[in-house]
């Protein structure tokens, strides 16, 4: 079964939100789906982490990849959604360890920050990681989820 991806970022994480999908969605394990922005036009990133953390929450989409200039705007903006947990990060391993500990859904960084070479090592980090379920930190990450009761709901 396919890993669902939704991709979105605004216009300073355009260019490499662009390549990263055409890395990523020659993969046959992934169905990848540009969310937006999709002309390098000025645009606000609240609205495409908000899109993208609306889509992975309700279910749409198994996980996300948010970029914008510095990765922490659209990252912030993603967690406002109930249900997300997004990650903001510049190098693998708090890739890995967003998801192999807290179980981040949505991975988020910086057009301004990383590279190319590191932003597809960054993702391939990410959606190569499984949660270590059954362990202490799924106790954790059952707390972070107790507090999303003041969240949107999707």
């Amino acid at each position: 079964m396919k890993i669902r991806i939704a991709i979105g970022s605004d216009h300073a994480g355009f260019d490499l939100k662009n390549n990263i999908f055409d890395a990523i969605s020659s993969n046959i394990s992934y169905e990848v789906t540009d969310m937006g922005t999709h002309t390098p036009d000025s645009v606000d990133y609240p609205d495409f982490g908000a899109l993208v953390g609306r889509a992975v929450a309700a279910g749409e989409f198994d996980l996300g990849i948010l970029v914008c200039g510095t990765g922490v705007g659209i990252t912030i903006s993603a967690n406002k959604i109930k249900g997300v947990r997004a990650a903001c990060v510049s190098e693998p391993y708090s890739a890995r360890m967003s998801r192999a500990h807290n179980n981040a859904n949505i991975i988020g960084f910086g057009s301004r920050v990383v590279g190319l070479g590191l932003a597809l090592e960054i993702v391939e980090a990410f959606l190569q990681t499984p949660f270590q379920a059954g362990t202490r930190h799924e106790t954790r990450v059952d707390k972070i989820n107790a507090l999303d009761c003041a969240r949107e709901e999707v």
